[in-house]
């Protein structure tokens, strides 16, 4: 007689096909186990996806709901802290690459830091996630409505606290659709919070909850149909000023190399002096990008004498280096024929690391090469948001050189301004994911705000940009050119221009006192 087949990993059952313990184990083990790593890794990687250049939302959404849902299987604080990091470290992981970028200038001594610098600054700003999680972990009421609150809290926390970090927001995965106009009314921030808010709805359909799952659809739908319907219209741009955006794509291997500093030099003075472009009279402001005389401001009369004679009668923005006793700036200057230095700007929100070292007493007595160096320079912050008055028919505007356009509340700092000015080099970001999140985020201020922003950068993407967020030309990546274009008008005072994130930190507090405050019951 044949013996029955009790050995067999699975087994028929009315008709069923029946998986045994030891594989629903295994699952569970991945899902609630040591192992719950792993897809929370795979989770923040797909989140990641939802960043430039991939633009892809809504894989970004599914890693999300799929995080919450990862999250409602972990039944304790610390197994929900790993789920947290997880997430954070493979969104940031991935979302980060290129960071290893600026490890490659200087390669000979930086390379060996490139995957280390990675790591740790992924494995670091998963902390906020991590934390966000465990103490979603510790509420009485239902987990997933205090992970939406917390979350957004680490959210917020890394754009304010060690001078800041906001890049690559949750909610910055709508940016490739019309749901990004939404941050004219809820800021960046305040979209996060809507974008939590929706994947937890979500996930609650993933375990069969209907009402959830249709709340979910309708707020999807609202998200993209109200964004939509709050596009304006192009405006009309005859009669506007003319402007050039002059991009010289210098690589950063070779921008301060001897030999090719005559070379980017020249090729920015030509491309001033240039005849205008599409039948536009020649243009009355040119702009440079951040650090593109290779000479301290006090020291370039010579070279902003050329500049101003090829850009006549225009007036010329461009970065330059000045110093002032022992401190050096980063700045922007507004130079007039003559050479005439008619304003300066100083960067004031520095880039640890980058721009300048934190910690230094710390530094100079570790014995790293290309470490213990650095920590001796680096520039000084300038005293802040201020507004630089173009005259004439372009009124006021708001500098940001660089990494400041990363940070909402920057432009916050000044009265309101006529447009944003961005002046930038992102040679340091590589030439795949970096450049585009930079251009993106530039976009996402344009919309905050209302208002048009002329964008110079050094290797691209220089970009004409209204206060819709919609590119209206540019220059590719990569390229060396320039570019003519008519600036946008002011597009309207936002709501998120006039309130800011307070509003957002008082919502945030009443939904912490709900979802912590001592009650029975769970809506888990």
């Amino acid at each position: 007689m044949a013996e029955p087949e009790a050995q067999s990993d699975a087994g028929q059952i009315g008709g069923r096909r029946m998986v045994t313990a030891p594989v629903a184990a295994s699952k569970s083990r991945l899902l609630t186990g040591r192992l719950r790593i792993l897809p929370a890794l795979a989770c923040g990687v797909l989140m990641a996806l939802g960043q430039a250049p991939w633009n892809l939302w809504y894989a970004a959404l599914a890693g999300l709901v799929l995080s919450m849902a990862l999250f409602s299987l972990q039944r304790g604080s610390r197994a929900a802290l790993a789920v947290g990091w997880g997430v954070g470290t493979g969104y940031f992981g991935l979302a980060l690459n290129w960071l290893t970028e600026p490890f490659q200038v200087d390669a000979a001594v930086t390379a060996w830091m490139a995957p280390f610098a990675l790591f740790f600054m992924a494995a670091g700003l998963a902390l906020f996630w991590g934390l966000a999680f465990w103490g979603a972990a510790q509420a009485p009421r239902s987990r997933l409505f205090a992970l939406v609150a917390t979350w957004t809290l680490a959210e917020l926390a890394r754009g304010y606290l060690f001078t800041g970090f906001p890049w690559g927001l949750v909610g910055y995965l709508w940016e490739p659709t019309d749901a990004i106009q939404w941050v004219s009314w809820t800021g960046s921030f305040g979209l996060t919070l809507v974008t939590l808010a929706l994947a937890a709805l979500l996930s609650r359909a993933l375990r069969g909850a209907w009402r959830p799952a249709v709340a979910g659809l309708v707020l999807l739908a609202a998200l993209l149909w109200g964004g939509t319907q709050m596009l304006p219209p192009l405006q009309e741009l005859a009669g506007r000023p003319v402007v050039r955006l002059v991009q010289p794509n210098a690589p950063q291997t070779q921008k301060w190399d001897r030999d090719y500093i005559p070379i980017f030099f020249e090729r920015q003075v030509e491309f001033t002096a240039a005849p205008a472009q599409d039948g536009l009279p020649r243009p009355e402001l040119i702009v440079w990008p951040e650090t593109a005389v290779p000479r301290l401001l006090e020291n370039a009369e010579a070279e902003l004498r050329v500049i101003t004679d090829a850009a006549l009668p225009a007036r010329v923005v461009l970065g330059i280096q000045r110093s002032e006793g022992y401190d050096y700036y980063n700045s922007l200057a507004l130079v007039a024929q003559g050479p005439k230095v008619e304003a300066v700007y100083d960067k004031h929100h520095l880039v640890p690391f980058g721009e300048y070292m934190p910690f230094k007493e710390l530094f100079r007595h570790i014995n790293v090469s290309g470490i213990a160096a650095r920590a001796e320079g680096g520039y000084s912050a300038g005293p802040g948001a201020q507004l630089l008055d173009l005259g004439g028919t372009f009124g006021n505007a708001l500098p940001l050189i660089c990494y400041e356009a990363v940070f909402p509340q920057d432009l916050r700092a000044a009265a309101r301004p006529e447009l944003l000015l961005q002046i930038t080099n992102d040679a340091w970001f590589g030439n795949f994911s970096g450049p585009y999140q930079h251009l993106a985020q530039a976009r996402i201020r344009a919309i905050e705000q209302g208002l048009p922003m002329l964008r110079a950068a050094n290797t691209g993407v220089s970009a004409i940009i209204d206060g819709a967020g919609r590119v209206l030309k540019s220059l590719p990546l990569g390229e060396a050119g320039f570019l003519d274009a008519r600036l946008p008008p002011p597009l309207r005072v936002t709501f998120y221009s006039r309130i800011g994130d307070l509003p957002l930190l008082g919502l945030l507090a009443l939904l912490m006192v709900l979802a912590f405050a001592p009650r029975r019951g769970d809506f888990d």
